[in-house]
C-alpha cells in the first residue's frame, strides 16, 4: 500500500506548497513513501543550494514527522496467526531457553546494557549461529567492534569440528556475514533503504538477520535541543527496521547503552519514543571473572518481564 501523494497534503500543511512539491518532484519524490528511499542528508544538502532553503528544510522535517503516522494494511487476527505459523520462525541465539526458541523473525530485539556488558559478544554469538546454519547476516557496525577472528572462533566451536573439517563450516559461514561500517544515522538510513530495494528485487536473497551495533551511538548525536529532525530521523530508522523485519521475515537485533535515570537508576538510552519501537528488550550483563553472561527480559510480547538466564560464550 502506497502512502498518500504529497499534493494531497497541501490542504493540511501550509509548508507543503507548490514550490516544495516542485522541489520534491525534481528528486523523484511524489509520495510520503518516496521519502523513505532517499538519503535525507543528500536531500537537505540539495535544498541548501536554493534561496528558499529554510522553508524547504521545514517541509522536509514535516514529511519526516508524517512518517511517524504511517502504518501497514490492517490484518485480522486469523491472518496474523497464519502469518506467524507459516513465515515467522526462530533463530538460535545461544540463550534460546529464555526466549522459548530464540529470536523471532519479524521482531526487532534490543540488547541494552552498560559498556563492556557483553552486548557485542552476544551479537557475534547470534551472527555465528545464523550464518553457519540458516542464511545471510547483515552486520552494521558503528564502533569498529566487528571481529572476524572472534566470529571464526565461535563458528569453530559451534561446528564441533577440528582440523580440515573446520573449513567446511567456516568459509560458508564467513561468506554469509556481510559487514558494513556505519558512522552516522544518514549512512544507516542509506543502507536500510538499499536493503529494502534489494529484498524487493532479489527473490533469492535470503537475509535472515540484521544486526545494528550500536543503534544508540548513531541516533543519540542527532537528538536533543529543539532539533525536531533528529526525533523524526530516529522514528524513520525504527519504522524501516520494523518494516524490513515484518515484511521479509527477518530477525533484527540492535544494541543500546544505558543512561542515568530518575534517582540515578540506569535505564536504556534514546527515551520514550524509541522505547516503543523494539518488540523485545533484553538487558545484558557480564561477569568477567567467570566469563558468564546474564540476560534479563525487560519487554516481550509473548512473555512476562523479569525472566532471566545465564550462559557462557567460551
Amino acid at each position: 500500500m502506497r502512502m498518500g501523494a504529497l499534493k494531497s497534503l497541501k490542504e493540511d500543511y501550509d509548508i507543503i506548497d507548490a514550490n516544495f512539491l516542485h522541489f520534491c518532484a525534481s528528486h523523484g519524490i511524489f509520495s510520503v513513501e518516496d521519502v523513505l528511499v532517499h538519503d535525507v542528508y543528500l536531500l537537505v544538502a540539495s535544498a541548501e543550494k536554493l534561496a528558499n532553503f529554510d522553508r524547504l528544510k521545514q517541509g522536509i522535517n514535516q514529511l519526516l514527522s508524517i512518517i511517524e503516522t504511517c502504518h501497514q494494511p490492517w490484518m485480522n487476527g486469523l491472518e496474523i496467526l497464519e502469518d506467524r505459523k507459516q513465515n515467522k520462525h526462530h533463530l538460535s541465539t545461544g540463550f534460546d531457553v529464555l526466549l522459548h526458541g530464540g529470536l523471532h523473525e519479524g521482531h526487532v530485539t534490543e540488547l541494552v546494557g552498560p559498556s563492556s556488558s557483553g552486548k557485542t559478544q552476544v551479537c557475534f554469538q547470534v551472527a555465528s549461529n545464523v550464518a553457519m546454519k540458516l542464511g545471510s547476516v547483515v552486520f552494521l557496525d558503528s564502533g569498529n567492534s566487528f571481529s572476524p577472528t572472534r566470529i571464526m572462533q565461535m563458528v569453530t566451536r559451534i561446528s564441533g569440528s577440528a582440523g580440515n573439517k573446520v573449513d567446511g563450516f567456516l568459509q560458508p559461514a564467513m561468506r554469509n556475514i556481510e559487514h558494513h561500517a556505519v558512522f552516522d544515522i544518514y549512512a544507516l538510513l542509506k543502507i536500510l533503504h538499499q536493503l529494502k530495494l534489494n529484498l524487493k528485487s532479489q527473490t533469492r536473497y535470503r537475509l535472515r538477520l540484521i544486526i545494528v551495533d550500536s543503534i544508540s551511538s548513531l541516533i543519540a548525536p542527532v537528538l536533543g535541543g529543539s532539533n525536531a529532525q533528529g526525533h523524526a530521523l530516529m522514528v524513520s530508522v525504527g519504522y524501516l527496521l520494523k518494516e524490513l523485519a515484518d515484511r521479509h521475515n527477518i530477525a533484527v537485533v540492535v544494541t543500546n547503552h544505558m543512561v542515568s535515570g530518575e534517582g540515578g537508576i540506569p535505564k536504556p538510552a534514546l527515551g520514550e519514543s524509541w522505547k516503543n519501537i523494539p518488540h523485545v528488550r533484553l538487558q545484558v550483563s557480564q561477569d568477567h571473572a567467570s566469563n558468564t553472561y546474564g540476560v534479563y527480559i525487560l519487554k516481550h510480547p509473548y512473555m512476562a518481564s523479569g525472566g532471566s538466564v545465564t550462559f557462557m560464550i567460551p
